[in-house]
């Protein structure tokens, strides 16, 4: 590659989402690919699918060629229960959409678009999720942000205002995954909300201890997006419920 074109390919990548991506891979080096996502324009198609595929829905046997179908067939030969294998495949998906961009929201105050016709999956040659990209690469900021006002940044007004758009922008993303999920075994809308809840909650107490910053806010940005996970609808904070149910 000549220096000319190695100097455009550095500046084509030094976008907002390639400056955070950066600093996830940081968070966990050994798993640079688990919180960071991939901007889709610099990547080829093979073993990539889009969210937006679940929506369909269907009968067993019209998702036997899906990617969520593979995953749970996969995951059904481990287990042997339909119940347990999907679960799962729910919790894989549930990473995706909702982990990844939950560490960016406690890390930075920041958030890429997770929902369902933005967001794309990886598979790995055993059919599980080892990455996730995303079309558009516009970051939401905070007003206080460095980035705030850059050419590739939208500023929202206020922190709440960042949690509530990442929440109602994964719910559509997550409603997608419960219709391919139903064509296979039933996960309802506690399970699927407990699944939200231990996303985030994860991410929220490893993150800032990985990356040395604070817990404080990491823990209030965390419990924001609980609240807004909730009034969007999804039961994040039954747990007790749950639990008498089992």
């Amino acid at each position: 590659m000549s220096a000319t074109a190695q100097f455009q390919f550095t500046v084509s990548e030094a976008t907002a989402l390639a400056d955070s991506c950066s600093r996830l891979r940081d968070v966990s080096p050994d798993y640079p690919r688990v919180y960071a996502v991939a901007t889709m324009a610099h990547q080829g198609k093979r073993r990539w699918w889009p969210i937006a595929s679940c929506a369909g829905g269907g009968e067993p046997a019209e998702l036997q060629g899906h990617r969520v179908g593979q995953m749970y067939e996969r995951m059904l030969d481990d287990l042997h229960s339909p119940d347990a294998a999907a679960i799962q495949v729910a919790s894989a998906l549930v990473h995706a959409v909702v982990g990844r961009v939950a560490a960016l929201v406690v890390l930075e105050g920041r958030a890429w678009d997770p929902g369902v016709d933005n967001l794309w999956i990886h598979m790995d040659s055993d059919s599980g999720i080892d990455w996730a990209g995303v079309v558009d690469d516009t970051l939401r900021v905070l007003p206080d942000d460095g980035l705030a006002g850059s050419r590739d940044v939208v500023t929202l007004p206020c922190e709440r205002a960042l949690l509530v758009w990442t929440a109602h922008r994964c719910v559509t993303s997550l409603s997608a995954i419960r219709c391919a999920l139903d064509g296979f075994a039933s996960v309802d809308q506690l399970r699927l909300g407990s699944l939200v809840a231990d996303a985030v909650l994860g991410v929220t107490t490893r993150v800032p201890i990985l990356a040395g910053s604070s817990q404080s806010v990491a823990s209030r940005r965390g419990q924001g997006l609980l609240d807004a996970f909730e009034a969007a609808g999804v039961p994040v904070r039954t747990r007790a419920m749950l639990a008498h149910a089992c």
